[in-house]
């Protein structure tokens, strides 16, 4: 019996999918890395204690990204804060983030320039860059919200980091692992 053109067209191709398959899922497992030379970011997020003592607002969750993996160390404190949202317009312009935001657990700051409209899941709210006053570290605000409710996260970006981990930190809190987080924290 002698194997058709069809069946051989259709066997290299599976032979291929399987093979590019099997390097995506060997490439997936490697840790996230800084590439010195493409300057591309791959962090890698490890939980760590909550530094800060308590507020109103209760703990939070704290994350770190070593130099190595993004250029230069990166704190990430993220926490909910439950009616604490603007529950028609959400964090709506950099007013409200500055209001809403969580700026104060590192210190005074001041803003590099005009923030964005982000979206996490799917919830609406604004990022905005800040220079960390007395201090050689930038600051990333980031809130966004759902209903009344809203989660704040703040990024202390360290010397040697990339000027914007904007899209590090968006990409980790889009993240299965944060959403689910986020879901739980606001009640959703």
């Amino acid at each position: 019996m002698r194997p058709t053109s069809k069946f051989v067209a259709i066997s290299a191709a599976t032979a291929l999918l399987c093979a590019a398959a099997a390097v995506w899922i060997f490439r997936s497992g490697e840790p996230g890395r800084a590439t010195a030379a493409s300057g591309e970011v791959r962090p890698v997020w490890t939980e760590t204690d909550w530094p800060f003592g308590v507020d109103p607002w209760g703990k939070g969750k704290a994350f770190r990204c070593k130099a190595d993996d993004c250029g230069g160390e990166v704190q990430l404190y993220v926490r909910a804060k439950l009616g604490f949202c603007n529950c028609t317009a959400g964090i709506a312009d950099d007013g409200d983030l500055d209001q809403m935001g969580d700026l104060a657990l590192i210190g005074k700051a001041t803003p590099i320039g005009a923030g964005r409209e982000i979206m996490v899941g799917p919830m609406r709210g604004r990022s905005r860059a800040y220079r960390v006053e007395g201090s050689r570290n930038a600051a990333l605000s980031l809130a966004f919200n759902q209903r009344c409710d809203m989660v704040a996260a703040t990024a202390l970006v360290g010397p040697g980091a990339p000027a914007s981990m904007e899209p590090a930190v968006l990409a980790f809190l889009n993240g299965d692992r944060m959403l689910k987080w986020a879901e739980i924290a606001l009640g959703l």
